[in-house]
């Protein structure tokens, strides 16, 4: 069994880094997109809106998919399907045919992001240890090796189907060959599971779910809010705000990503020897301290600096919020991640056309100081991370589960 879950624990990393690399082609590149399309700046935060939408749709729907299926077999279909939807942003000629490669990305994107975690949560409890954390910082290596790539293309020039088709050819077969590995946990994500985590929780509802799932949905939309606001803006603020060229542009989010991954690879140990609440707390307060420099930046290099300090503070937020929910739910995890996940893409619904809106209506550096101040609210709910029964780590660690669930039986 123990072989089955390094299996397991190395194909979901695959997977991880692969949605990593995807998403930081996409949205390093939003400045090339908006030019081969002519989107308007009225017009693009409507693109970049419709996005997360869809994928709320995509997560609420493998809410109900996990019912009748293994989370293993929405993650081995939806993640080809992302691919080939970046594929067809960068091949479109038109902006229908850019609407729809969006609408299809977005829509595979939530059932894609809400499978991972899923399997992520579940192998965590079949360790035995926090291990969350070392997914999401494959994720940010992905992003690296995108947003690289993403440097190149600008760099030579290049179309936006070129620098998208080699990355495309060579990460839709590995990852379907890898996908023969994943390992579905014991989060059961239908019915029967949503009472037992409703009896462990002391509820009798999903209406009292949600009210003990509430304050850890808040925390992921305001991680995602600052989380959006480098991603789909930290070019054109570069490059519009503090002068720098289009290929400089294409590099914060490019550090973000190498910061988040630090943040990550170290992730784990912390949260085993100080607990979770005590790096939720650290980490928000390092982000708005980012934010903070990013507002006030002279130029583009204290710019970069700042989205340093936010990629090495929001790193921990989301991995341990997911983590903290299968806590919470320990016999509806998916049920429990799907919906959390929901607020994945509210905060990033709220955050692309709040900063936008700010940005035009008054100025881009003081629309930086929304994300500030709303990370630093996660302070108020860095309790809800506080230590369970069932901690892992650091003197609390529980005995691994001898069930790891099931295996996936190829393709």
């Amino acid at each position: 069994m123990t072989e089955v879950l390094r299996r397991g624990r190395a194909s979901l990393a695959f997977s991880f880094f692969a949605q990593g690399a995807a998403f930081a082609l996409l949205v390093t590149r939003i400045p090339a997109i908006q030019d081969r399309y002519e989107v308007s700046d009225a017009l693009l935060p409507v693109f970049l809106a419709a996005v997360p939408i869809l994928a709320g749709v995509g997560s609420v729907s493998t809410e109900h998919l996990v019912k009748r299926i293994p989370p293993s077999r929405v993650l081995r279909w939806s993640q080809p399907v992302v691919l080939l939807a970046l594929l067809g942003v960068g091949a479109g000629r038109g902006m229908v045919e850019l609407g729809a490669a969006l609408g299809v990305f977005g829509l595979a994107v939530g059932a894609l992001d809400a499978s991972m975690n899923m399997l992520g949560v579940s192998l965590q409890r079949a360790y035995g240890r926090s291990i969350m954390l070392s997914f999401h910082a494959v994720f940010s290596l992905g992003g690296i090796v995108g947003a690289s790539l993403a440097w190149v293309g600008a760099h030579w020039h290049l179309a936006l189907w070129v620098s998208y088709l080699p990355v495309v050819a060579v990460l839709l077969p590995a990852a379907l060959v890898g996908s023969r590995w994943y390992v579905d946990g014991d989060g059961d994500g239908g019915a029967e599971g949503d009472k037992a985590g409703d009896a462990e929780a002391g509820g009798g509802g999903t209406g009292v779910v949600f009210k003990l799932l509430l304050p850890l949905c808040l925390v992921m939309s305001f991680a995602y809010i600052g989380d959006s606001t480098v991603s789909n803006w930290s070019a054109k603020y570069l490059q519009d705000v503090l002068g720098s060229s289009e290929q400089l542009a294409t590099v914060p989010y490019n550090v973000y990503m190498v910061t988040t991954l630090l943040g990550r690879a170290i992730g784990d140990f912390g949260v085993r020897r100080f607990g979770a609440a005590a790096v939720v707390r650290l980490g928000a307060l390092v982000a708005a301290a980012g934010f903070a420099v990013v507002a006030v930046a002279p130029g583009a290099w204290v710019g970069m600096l700042g989205f340093t300090l936010v990629g090495l503070g929001l790193c921990v937020l989301v991995p341990q919020t997911f983590a903290a929910a299968g806590r919470l739910f320990p016999g509806a995890s998916d049920a429990a991640i799907a919906r959390l996940n929901i607020f994945n893409y509210v905060g990033f619904l709220i955050g692309s056309p709040l900063v936008g809106a700010i940005g035009d209506a008054w100025s881009y550096r003081g629309a930086m100081v929304v994300p500030m101040v709303l990370v630093l609210v996660t302070l108020v709910y860095a309790r809800s991370f506080a230590a369970q029964p069932d901690r892992y780590g650091g003197g609390h660690e529980r005995p691994r589960t001898a069930d790891v669930g099931r295996g996936s039986n190829g393709l």
